[in-house]
């Protein structure tokens, strides 16, 4: 299975999909640890993380798949979100909360 394949995989398996640097025990860089935590604070459970820090070829073929060249990276039933700013964004005006619900009840 290609890189591409296995992003691939991962997105379309899993509704939330973050890609971000650690884990969310131990996020690796201050975006990832923003995204997760707002995440978890509109309701999300079951999201789904990969560290691209411990997959050199998912990170290298990440930013191909999904046209978007910075980690973390959001996908959620299968499209991307985006990364750090636009998941805050998001946040802030209810929006991504509307969403996990959604896709949780789903």
């Amino acid at each position: 299975m290609t890189p591409l394949d296995r992003i691939k995989a991962e997105v379309e398996t899993h509704p939330i999909v973050l890609f971000m640097k650690g884990t969310p025990q131990f996020p690796m860089c201050g975006f990832s640890s923003r995204a997760i935590e707002v995440l978890k604070a509109d309701g999300a459970t079951g999201i789904h993380t990969v560290n691209v820090l411990a997959d050199p070829e998912v990170r290298a073929n990440l930013p191909r798949f999904s046209n978007w060249p910075t980690f973390p990276q959001l996908f959620i039933h299968g499209e991307l979100i985006g990364g750090c700013d636009i998941t805050l964004e998001l946040h802030e005006s209810g929006e991504l909360a509307r969403m996990i619900a959604e896709v949780q009840k789903a």
